[in-house]
């Protein structure tokens, strides 16, 4: 079983920086693929981005590439979401995963186990 919590959501103004962090409990977390996901009510949970087991490969989609950067750093169980030039599109509930023993991150949520519960990030306008 792999237990995340996500922390660092909030509020910021457009154009602020914020990071979020997640942190994982588990003994195989270094095998694991994670990934950054968001939902807005009435849309479906969007891919954001993604970052192999021994975080050599990442992904992101096009709408926070360039602005987001996520990182891993396997000794202290975390993954993190450093997001920059934030827009008010961004404003979301941002949820942490991970694949269930997959060394490979997918843009598919359903592909993903272990979800943290979420924290909420909003940009004002």
């Amino acid at each position: 079983q792999v237990q995340l919590v996500e922390s660092g959501g909030g509020l910021v103004q457009t154009g602020g920086s914020l990071r979020l962090s997640c942190a994982a409990s588990g003994r195989t977390f270094s095998s694991n693929a994670m990934g950054w996901f968001r939902q807005v009510p009435g849309k479906d949970r969007e891919f954001v981005a993604g970052i192999s087991q021994s975080g050599g490969s990442t992904r992101y989609a096009d709408s926070v590439k360039g602005r987001f950067t996520i990182s891993r750093d396997n000794a202290k169980n975390t993954v993190d979401l450093q997001m920059n030039s934030l827009k008010p599109e961004d404003t979301a509930v941002y949820y942490c995963a991970a694949r269930d023993g997959l060394k490979f991150y997918s843009i598919i949520s359903n592909e993903y186990r272990y979800w943290g519960q979420g924290t909420q990030v909003t940009v004002s306008s």
